[in-house]
């Protein structure tokens, strides 16, 4: 009896979880078919989960610019990945200093961590300093060093240092390892959850991030993907509004603009879907640990 039990309830489980994980993919099925539709299906009859009729016109008007999607592509890619690194490095940093019961400061410096995340200074200094200061003006480094040190990521990863035993940075201090060698060869390997999903929360951030490269790229070729699309989908929604002309009109008519934006979406969520499998399995373990232990 206490085993039927058991297997009933593990699939009721088993049943409630794939009905919320069809949940979370059907938004993502109804894109993917949106992209796939026409134009005036859209406008007549809405969103489906399967297309009327299916073209490929979406994914034409992109590849006219390959060229450009493709060198935004690589641009993305390098400043996700050269920015997720170093974002890993710093913040596991920034939390190991403050989670050593050994060093005098670290209440001092959580204060100070924790006083960026209620103060900012604003906008208009802000973008002086990069600019002005820094130099940062059409590079790559503009859309890597300003989310570089996150506070909250700082905590998280603090917060799961400090479950780990004391007498470990003793037994390596006894032995004669320097600090960056407890935490490259000791302590990094240990939160190698919450480094996980620290990069997680870092990568999506760098892939989906805008403002950036709107506010300090004026170079073409150093456009990210998500700056460089939303360039195209002002670009459509102009032609689509505009009304000075009955050639523009002409044009506009022709344009899906609906289904482009449905296959912009596809076309960028591509790689996180990719990621995330492999950090998956840290996830859940290393955002409860982190947050819990304190």
């Amino acid at each position: 009896m206490l085993t039927r039990r058991f297997s009933l309830s593990q699939a009721a489980i088993g049943a409630i979880v794939l009905l919320f994980s069809l949940a979370c993919l059907f938004p993502f099925i109804m894109v993917v078919s949106g992209s796939l539709s026409t134009e005036n299906d859209i406008v007549n009859y809405g969103y489906a989960f399967i297309p009327r009729h299916v073209t490929l016109s979406s994914y034409k008007i992109l590849l006219l610019g390959s060229s450009r999607i493709v060198d935004a592509y690589i641009i993305s890619i390098l400043v996700t990945v050269i920015g997720t690194v170093l974002s890993i490095i710093v913040n596991g940093m920034g939390g190991y200093v403050m989670a050593r019961r050994s060093f005098k400061y670290r209440n001092v410096l959580s204060i100070y961590v924790i006083i960026t995340m209620l103060f900012s200074g604003g906008l208009v200094p802000w973008y002086i300093i990069c600019v002005r200061y820094l130099d940062l003006k059409d590079t790559l480094w503009a859309m890597i060093l300003p989310p570089l040190a996150n506070a909250f990521n700082m905590f998280l990863i603090r917060n799961f240092m400090m479950a780990i035993p004391e007498d470990l940075y003793e037994s390596a201090k006894m032995d004669g390892a320097s600090e960056y060698r407890i935490f490259f060869r000791l302590i990094a390997p240990l939160s190698v959850p919450v480094l996980a999903t620290v990069g997680l929360f870092v990568a999506l951030g760098y892939w989906n991030d805008w403002f950036l490269g709107l506010m300090f790229i004026d170079k073409q070729e150093l456009q990210p993907l998500q700056l460089l699309l939303r360039t195209l989908v002002s670009n459509v929604e102009f032609l689509k509004s505009s009304s000075n002309a009955a050639a523009m009109q002409q044009i506009s008519a022709t344009i899906p603009s609906e289904s482009i934006k449905m296959a912009l979406t596809v076309i960028t969520i591509g790689p996180i879907i990719f990621l995330y499998p492999f950090v998956q399995r840290y996830f859940v373990k290393g955002l409860m640990v982190g947050a819990v232990k304190g």
